[in-house]
């Protein structure tokens, strides 16, 4: 093996353990899951840290933080920092990365992924400015599959969409007097909830919210709320009454007024929501779809026929076959009897 080859694998390796160190910290939230190792000359491992989540130390410094101190700062003299994101360019809660490694002394910097925020971004140019050897791209492709929903919602300044639908084999998701419990079993329903807790908001329409007046809390199995409640968020231009369970959702309550889609998603990502998971009926869901604001699919499919027109999905502004909307399968799961289908929007070619 080539002495480049070599030092090829090293950076592998140690981004594949920055990977991991990084799924340590949470998913939620509007700052990215990062981790961080530092190397020295031969290879090894000499400290590693993670982001742990909002007004903690990012990954970068982290990892500076278990090195010893010269004049008060990390001594990393010499050493290679391996980064799954881009060090950050910005003071927010925290300073920038590239400022702590070029203050700690660090060598070399190679990431994975560009940080595609206009604030953050900049940091692999500061550190080069500083005479830091940088490079990007170290299993870029294993880093943005891994941050997939965050690099999304940065790249187009809103929420990262998944809208999900429980339905028939025939496409029903209600029977003709409008009842839909329970159209998947207990397996698709605990899968729901798991991705209720892996989002930072559930949005629904006003429609929805008062016909079913749904909890949309995020539970276990024995009916326990779990530790992370993703906020409530109805859109639309009704009021829910007093009574409506919503108002004391664990996870707060957002009511957006209006039918102006795009202004829903500026607004809460300006609240700091990256993951917004769809529950809101066909209306709500097709205008999503219509509109091109939608990132993943999370259909749930049961073994069942409903027939009549109550449809998953309505008029999405497919008049003919060369409009259709292609989607990519990304895994088909088996949920008791029922099957999972997670997809995302093929994109057009312009």
């Amino acid at each position: 093996m080539t002495e480049a080859a070599t030092e090829r694998a090293m950076l592998e390796r140690a981004m594949r353990r920055a990977l991991s160190l990084a799924a340590r910290g949470p998913a939620t939230g509007d700052n990215p899951q990062v981790g961080c190792v530092l190397l020295n000359s031969a290879g090894s491992v000499v400290a590693e840290g993670w982001h742990r989540g909002v007004g903690t130390a990012h990954a970068e410094v982290d990892a500076l933080s278990h090195l010893p101190e010269i004049d008060g700062h990390p001594d990393a003299r010499g050493l290679t920092a391996v980064v799954t994101l881009e060090p950050c360019n910005h003071t927010g809660r925290t300073g920038p990365c590239s400022v702590a490694l070029i203050t700690a002394g660090i060598a070399k910097v190679y990431y994975a992924s560009s940080d595609p925020g206009p604030l953050e971004s900049g940091g692999a140019e500061r550190l080069r400015e500083a005479g830091v050897e940088v490079a990007g791209g170290i299993l870029e492709a294993e880093a943005e599959e891994f941050q997939h929903a965050w690099l999304v919602s940065a790249r187009y300044r809103r929420p990262y969409v998944t809208v999900k639908w429980a339905s028939t084999l025939d496409g029903r998701a209600a029977a003709a007097d409008g009842t839909s419990q329970w159209i998947t079993g207990d397996a698709a329903r605990a899968r729901v909830h798991e991705q209720r807790a892996a989002s930072d908001a559930i949005l629904i329409g006003t429609g929805t919210a008062l016909a079913d007046d749904p909890a949309l809390t995020a539970r276990g199995d024995a009916g326990e709320l779990l530790e992370h409640q993703p906020a409530a968020v109805v859109v639309g231009d009704r009021a829910l009454p007093a009574t409506a369970r919503l108002h004391g959702h664990p996870g707060g309550l957002i009511a957006l007024p209006g039918h102006d889609l795009g202004a829903v998603m500026t607004a809460l990502f300006g609240r700091g929501i990256r993951r917004l998971y769809v529950e809101g009926g066909p209306t709500l869901e097709s205008a999503l779809i219509e509109a091109e604001l939608v990132d993943e699919y999370a259909i749930y499919l049961a073994p069942a026929l409903l027939g009549g027109d109550r449809l998953a999905v309505g008029d999405i502004g497919v008049a003919s076959m060369p409009d259709i909307r292609e989607l990519d399968i990304r895994s088909v799961e088996r949920l008791g009897k029922d099957l999972l289908i997670t997809a995302r929007p093929v994109e057009k070619e312009h």
